[in-house]
């Protein structure tokens, strides 16, 4: 064993003292070429530096020898696809054996951000697509006569100047290959707080204008993202016919102007996310392959969502910053038919806009609930009301909660001046726990717990009413911004020290439940 240990040792060092060797005998000719005032001729990127770095001539032989460039065609171009967009298309110039990867490469993700570093607004919109229509050459034009699959094509940019030159060579690109999957992810210049409704108009106009050069390529798209847009009535169902292969959208701050109604059909889509919605209301008419949905701020007077034929959906977030004039939802009535496995509820540490409702209202929106997680309920706010959740979903399996208080606003002027709740936040909604034994539950799990009356009443009530519960997750309160006045004057009452768990166990009784587990995670 040890021979054929000190064999290897002997073995590591002899290939050591060889590139040694040989990297000191490249540096010699390197310096007797530049000594003689050799002119390079080739030219490589150096993808640490992002500079350029010459060789000459005479080593063109030697690069196209090396291991890497003798690799597989399918193991470099595995390699080259884990490459930004910018570093991809540069290796075609490193010799002969590599100048038509790229035109192989069946991944191709052309991104602002990527080809052009600059990942902020405030970066020049005319550069950054200037940039992105090179990227776009060099790596589509160069593939007309390639006879390789792209499997995936993603493209994010701006809206604007130069989007516009790119689309014909995107749509060409489709219209001779087979693109398995294409996505575009469309920014504004401007983000959604520097937006106002002049700006949303323009960007409307611009998709319009973007998208009549490139018809075919929104025909093939998978995934399609938008953001700050202002559309005509008919626009969006426009749009989501003709992107017939369409299985993610994402609108983001899009509407067609205020308290507009938005109806979305569409054979294939398969998630939807309506963020910062100006719309009255979206009614999901028909949507047979929805699976999954998030429906995110909205400033309609009313019920925001209407749900119609989702016979696959399942799995449904709703959050929102309720103002004080904001409808509290009844989600008997707001979910409709949707039977989901997995609803989140997010409160931004503002009103609570759901409303406790009895079992029997529940029974059949609930009957398939599995997880459930209230997020983000403000530490004001008193914990029972939760429970009308647990009692009318029988085969819910997790329960997850979420406490913080890190308001957005806390001048009380301000606040009084946008429309927030001068109540407490949970003043609608209240509920008086009634007995009830529950057999599913399984695994409780609490976010921001305190070492207080109002959290340890409410994990006994929920030990009690779950016959079956196996584990209970006590977590920190995640991580606050520093500015946070709450946080600072509150401090954190979170039980680290073996003696402070030790009472929260007391204080629960936990040696009445041998079987139940109990976990403080930091």
């Amino acid at each position: 064993m040890a021979a054929a240990k000190k064999a290897d040792r002997d073995e590591r060092q002899a290939k050591s003292a060889a590139r040694k060797a040989e990297r000191a005998e490249k540096a010699a000719r390197r310096a007797e070429r530049k000594k003689n005032g050799a002119s390079p001729s080739t030219i490589i990127l150096s993808s640490s530096s992002f500079e350029w770095t010459s060789i000459p001539e005479d080593d063109e032989k030697a690069l196209q020898h090396d291991r890497l460039s003798n690799l597989p065609d399918d193991v470099l171009l595995s390699i080259i696809e884990r490459l930004d967009a910018a570093d991809a298309m540069k290796t075609s110039i490193l010799s002969r054996r590599w100048k038509q990867i790229p035109t192989m490469l069946s991944k191709i993700l052309i991104m602002v951000g990527s080809a052009d570093n600059m990942q902020e607004r405030t970066c020049d919109v005319a550069r950054a697509n200037a940039t992105m229509l090179g990227a776009t050459r060099s790596l589509l034009e160069s593939r007309s006569t390639s006879p390789y699959t792209i499997h995936r094509l993603c493209m994010q940019f701006f809206l604007g100047d130069g989007s516009i030159k790119f689309g014909p060579i995107v749509s060409k690109t489709i219209a001779t290959h087979v693109v398995s999957f294409a996505e575009f992810t469309i920014l504004t210049e401007k983000d959604y707080e520097r937006c106002n409704p002049v700006d949303m108009l323009a960007y409307g106009w611009q998709l319009k204008l973007f998208i009549s050069t490139c018809r075919n390529a929104f025909a093939c798209l998978v995934r399609l993202k938008l953001e700050n847009l202002r559309l005509g009535e008919s626009d969006f169902p426009t749009i989501l016919k003709l992107c017939k292969q369409l299985g993610f959208l994402r609108l983001d701050n899009c509407d067609m102007g205020l308290r507009s109604l938005l109806a979305v059909e569409h054979p294939l889509l398969r998630e939807l996310e309506i963020i910062r919605s100006e719309f009255e209301r979206v009614d999901l008419n028909c949507l047979p392959e929805l699976t999954t949905l998030t429906f995110s701020y909205w400033n309609s007077l009313h019920d925001p969502l209407s749900f119609g034929y989702v016979p696959l959906l399942h799995t449904v977030s709703i959050s929102n910053t309720a103002l004080s004039w904001h409808k509290m939802l009844k989600l008997s009535e707001f979910l409709g038919k949707a039977t989901v496995s997995n609803l989140h509820l997010g409160f931004e540490s503002e009103k609570i806009w759901a409303k406790p409702e009895d079992s029997t209202e529940l029974s059949e929106v609930f009957s398939k609930l599995r997880l459930v997680n209230l997020a983000a309920i403000s530490e004001e706010c008193d914990l029972t009301w939760t429970l009308f959740v647990l009692q009318g979903a029988p085969s819910l399996e997790e329960l997850c909660i979420r406490v913080c208080d890190c308001l957005g606003i806390w001048d009380e002027e301000e606040r009084k001046k946008l429309g927030y709740s001068e109540e407490r936040k949970d003043a609608d909604a209240k509920w008086e726990a009634s007995y009830f034994k529950h057999r599913k539950l399984s695994v409780l799990r609490i976010f921001g717990f305190q070492s207080e009356d109002k959290f340890v009443d409410y994990i006994t009530t929920v030990m009690k009413a779950a016959v079956n519960l196996k584990e209970i997750y006590l977590h920190e309160k995640p991580a606050c911004e520093e500015k946070c006045e709450y946080r600072r004057q509150r401090g954190d009452r979170f039980p680290k020290s073996r003696k402070q768990k030790i009472l929260v166990r007391n204080s629960l009784d936990m040696h009445m439940r041998p079987l139940l587990k109990l976990h403080f995670r930091f």
